[in-house]
């Protein structure tokens, strides 16, 4: 593997690292409007956090699997 070679690797591991944190905060966010305003019913809101949580699993699977 050449030297380019891995540090684009690197360079696409901590890009993937930092959507990974971002989405954590917006999610916890998300959470914390639910929680706090006790909007259990709001679909919006539901489907939103549920699109983000596919989108957390997605990224950690690929982070976990990387080499």
């Amino acid at each position: 593997m050449s030297h380019s070679s891995d540090e684009e690797k690197g360079r696409e591991f901590l890009e993937l690292i930092d959507k990974q944190s971002t989405l954590q905060q917006a999610m916890i966010a998300k959470l914390t409007i639910l929680v706090t305003k006790h909007d259990w019913d709001s679909d919006d809101l539901k489907s939103e956090i549920q699109s983000m949580i596919q989108e957390h699993s997605e990224m950690t699977r690929k982070i976990n699997g990387w080499e």
